[in-house]
């Protein structure tokens, strides 16, 4: 894996370490994945989270079951369950059945081969980001230009930097590219209800790169932009369908409305693996994950003795839902930035770009 990716590594054992990301922002720990089952709990419960990483442990979760057992029904079982270990992001499929097709191509040395098929795929997430990000950050320059300015104020909804996809994200990735190119971009960070990862994920991220930035409830970003305070709006993704219709954390729709009352551009950073050509309409056709009501009723946070705690913040008995995605429409989405460069929302300029 030419040396540790930031939100995971291999240890000396050969093991998956990953950064607990249900901890953060406020206790930085690492656990340590042995086995396939261990992948599919991380998975699950959001220890990793993100389209792009969920992909990669993914991967590494098939690689950990050969470390177990190289018997072939064993890993096809597992590969399984990994696979259908969370709904709505289509990196974990896509991930898993690479890992599949390596290694049931290999009749030999499988431990190596879904070593480095694994690694591969994770090496080639890290390029792409690396390119969104270039991408990204020349459309950026462009709206600049186009208005004027010598700043720019962006705002994200969710989280999509390292955290979700290897070194630089996809959405935060070209902030990090502005911020190297010294340019002077401020972000408005959603705090992504109910599990508040803009405040926790992307804030922590931003800090930790000294990228300027402010947090905002989720439901003030259409007041900004009716202000004249965002010049552009930009999201990763869950699951892009072969017509363009967007999956991403619940939220993204009502932004993407806000911005196309106010005339600013809507992007969504995806690498190719966020793409599922098997939906056509995903409005109606992407699976969206309901996840426990708890993640809704109950919050956490640091205590003013300094202890991190969870309150309820409703009367107990209410009920809740807690749909984790919502899906926006093609026709509100400006562009998809990708490694291979800006592509229309639609099934011609998609299927033209990542010709299958």
């Amino acid at each position: 894996m030419n040396g540790k990716y930031k939100a995971f590594w291999l240890d000396e054992n050969g093991f998956v370490e990953v950064i607990d990301q249900t901890k953060l922002p406020f206790i930085e720990e690492t656990v340590v994945l042995e086995s396939a089952d261990d992948a599919i709990v991380a998975i699950k419960d959001m220890i990793v989270r993100g389209a792009g990483v969920i992909g990669n442990i993914g991967a590494l979760g098939v690689y950990l079951a050969v470390k177990e057992n190289q018997d072939l029904k064993y890993i096809v079982k597992k590969s399984k369950e990994i696979r259908e270990s969370r709904p709505t992001a289509v990196n974990l499929m896509w991930a898993v059945d690479i890992m599949l097709e390596a290694i049931l191509n290999e009749n030999e040395n499988l431990l190596e081969v879904a070593k480095n098929a694994a690694i591969k795929i994770c090496d080639e997430d890290s390029q792409r980001s690396s390119l969104i990000a270039k991408h990204g950050c020349d459309i950026f320059e462009n709206i600049m230009k186009e208005k004027g300015k010598t700043t720019i104020n962006v705002l994200t909804h969710c989280n999509a930097g390292w955290l979700a996809i290897v070194d630089d994200g996809s959405a935060l990735a070209p902030i990090y590219e502005a911020k190297r190119r010294g340019i002077d971009v401020h972000v408005y960070v959603d705090e992504t209800r109910p599990r508040n990862q803009g405040a926790n994920l992307t804030a922590w991220e931003l800090g930790k790169d000294n990228v300027n930035h402010t947090i905002i409830p989720d439901n003030t970003g259409g007041y900004l932009m009716q202000q004249g305070l965002v010049d552009v709006c930009i999201v990763g993704a869950d699951r892009v369908s072969v017509n363009g219709d967007v999956a991403n954390k619940i939220g993204t729709y009502l932004k993407a409305l806000a911005s196309y009352d106010n005339n600013i551009p809507f992007y969504v950073a995806i690498p190719e693996g966020t793409l599922d050509f098997n939906i056509k309409d995903g409005v109606k056709d992407i699976p969206i994950e309901t996840r426990s009501e708890d993640e809704v009723k109950y919050i956490k946070g640091l205590n003013k003795e300094g202890v991190v705690e969870e309150l309820l913040i409703m009367p107990k008995n209410s009920k809740a839902v807690n749909y984790g995605f919502d899906i926006t429409p093609a026709r509100l989405v400006t562009g998809l930035i990708t490694e291979k460069g800006l592509c229309e929302a639609n099934e011609v300029s998609i299927c033209n770009k990542f010709a299958k």
